[in-house]
């Protein structure tokens, strides 16, 4: 890019981001609604330590199989035999369901090895592909191709990683393929699916670079695409951004300004911030919370220091970039970061004080918080609406398709406890809707009317979309609608992998009829921006989405 070029977007996202807030303090300024929560079942028969959304609004959920017996049965009387299981060689309980979004109801699922704390990514054609765990499963790959008559399950491949993955971290690549980043002692990385056979894992020095011996501080870690193809990936305190073709770092960034630990067990989150159509000057990320150093060791010795209470946020591309550093309304680890589709960030769930791991954290915040990246510094964080559920360690959130965020999980212990306990372990399902669900904002929302369904629309790369959609009379201001594309995330210990939303602006809007509104939109261009697969598209109008629909970016 020449410096003209660079220049040129630099100044059309300070603009863009200028104007947002403007059209967003309007209808923020009607009324003061935080938000409001809703229980959705009080025990799905598992906890919820592992989440995924997938296309036709079923949630797979799983939690591990070394605990013991769960709270739901396998059906058809099935039994999971398993010699290496730590617990029970005959399981007949299940540690995976399927949440039915629709019918608010879950039927279970078999998982044959341990899931626990592993990861995951969706693949281009919609399969869950999810990877690696504990004990017999560590080596493990499972796919999940979801269906609608409920005969779907879970089919596992041993041996399908050249590593053990164990709190590792994956991303979804440009070719279709998951990059599998780490996990506990594996300072490498490797790919699925493999395309030879005998496909090894790759050296990859940052890792180790980054443990702390004894502690790691470097589990999970932090990984987006950025706009040139290379991955962004922050570890413990520090982030490079590395060529993994190639595997060569491209670049080293400052260290967070404290120098504290933001990854696993300390442990914070991150998102890359909304992506505005055509801007190919880089991403930019925000990391918040996490524990001051040595808080891990401390709480294992009954001591549990505050949980840091700040985030960073700095411009991947920038000619000479930097953490420019925010102080939130809490202190908070273990909390979880989700995109809403009107590009705010949610972040909810954790603790106050101490750190992952069992019996490690102590103080639930109840309160979620949402930060406003478009506002101006000082103005971007709201206090939301207090819960009543604490969810500490192995908590779990995500964002459904109709805009409200699905949370569950917390279970600090080793096993399934439910009394004598500070934070009993929670079975139960909840669901957040932000504000833009109150009904004071209904004259607002727009509402797609087509294209119709199916259950999902298929379409290419730089496509024109004709999207209809109604309002009500007199209320639409076609300079504030956009559309957001939103990648479900795989989410478990305070990171969703893969979570990207895609900002862009009508190429057109007119009048159609008394409701009736169509505009066109183009797609994005390239398989960086995008990678191909299953998204959700919102029409926002004045910072107030529609439901969104699916659409499948081939």
């Amino acid at each position: 890019m020449s410096p003209a070029t660079a220049t040129s977007s630099t100044f059309l996202r300070r603009l863009i981001l200028f104007l947002l807030p403007l059209i967003n303090l309007s209808v923020f300024a009607r009324a003061a609604s935080t938000g409001t929560w809703k229980t959705l079942l009080t025990n799905i028969g598992i906890s919820a330590m592992h989440m995924q959304l997938l296309h036709n609004d079923r949630v797979v959920i799983f939690d591990r199989t070394d605990i013991g017996k769960s709270n739901i049965s396998l059906p058809d009387g099935k039994c999971r035999h398993d010699e290496r299981d730590k617990a029970l060689k005959i399981d007949c309980t299940a540690h995976s369901v399927e949440y039915n979004v629709a019918k608010n109801v879950v039927r279970p699922l078999m998982v044959l090895t341990d899931v626990l704390c592993s990861s995951g990514a969706v693949s281009p054609d919609g399969k869950l592909m999810q990877t690696g765990g504990f004990n017999d499963g560590d080596h493990v790959v499972r796919i999940y191709k979801t269906c609608d008559d409920n005969s779907c399950d879970w089919q596992e491949i041993d041996g399908g990683l050249a590593k053990r993955r164990w709190y590792a971290t994956n991303h979804i690549l440009p070719d279709g393929r998951e990059i599998i980043i780490g996990g506990r002692q594996q300072f490498n990385y490797e790919f699925f699916p493999k395309t030879s056979q005998g496909e090894g894992a790759i050296h990859f020095p940052f890792l180790k670079e980054t443990n702390d011996p004894g502690i790691e501080n470097n589990l999970y870690p932090f990984v987006f695409l950025n706009h040139d193809g290379n991955l962004f990936i922050f570890a413990n305190n520090r982030a490079i951004l590395f060529d993994y073709k190639a595997s060569r770092v491209v670049r080293n960034y400052p260290e967070i300004p404290g120098g504290d630990p933001r990854s696993y067990p300390s442990t914070g989150s991150a998102v890359v911030l909304p992506i505005l159509d055509g801007y190919a000057a880089g991403i930019e990320v925000l990391v918040c919370g996490g524990a001051p150093r040595g808080s891990f060791v401390k709480a294992k010795e009954g001591e549990f220091v505050d949980a840091l209470d700040n985030c960073g946020r700095i411009e991947v591309n920038a000619k000479n970039p930097q953490w420019k550093m925010e102080q939130m309304p809490f202190r908070r680890t273990m909390g979880d970061m989700i995109l809403l589709p009107n590009g705010d960030v949610l972040i909810i769930n954790g603790a106050s004080k101490g750190t992952a791991g069992w019996e490690l954290g102590r103080d639930p915040v109840l309160n979620p918080v949402i930060y406003k990246p478009n506002n101006p510094t000082g103005s971007r964080f709201q206090v939301q609406t207090v819960s009543s559920t604490p969810r500490m360690y192995h908590s779990t959130a995500i964002l459904l398709r109709d805009g409200r965020v699905l949370v569950g999980g917390s279970n600090p212990h080793y096993l399934y406890r439910f009394a004598e306990v500070n934070y009993p372990t929670d079975l139960s399902l909840q669901s957040f809707s932000p504000p833009y669900l109150s009904p004071e904002y209904a004259d607002l929302r727009p509402i797609i009317i087509a294209p119709p369904p199916p259950y999902y629309l298929k379409t290419g790369y730089s496509e024109i979309l004709n999207l209809q959609f109604t309002i009500t009379p007199q209320k639409l201001n076609t300079k504030s609608l956009t559309v957001a594309l939103y990648a479900p995330p795989f989410n478990t210990h305070a990171f969703s992998m893969n979570q990207r939303l895609l900002v862009m602006n009508p190429l057109g809007v007119m009048q159609i009829g008394k409701l009736k509104h169509e505009m066109q939109v183009k797609t994005p261009g390239s398989r960086i921006y995008a990678p191909s697969g299953f998204y959700i598209l919102y029409v926002v109008h004045e910072g107030i989405p529609s439901e969104g629909m699916w659409i499948q970016l081939m």
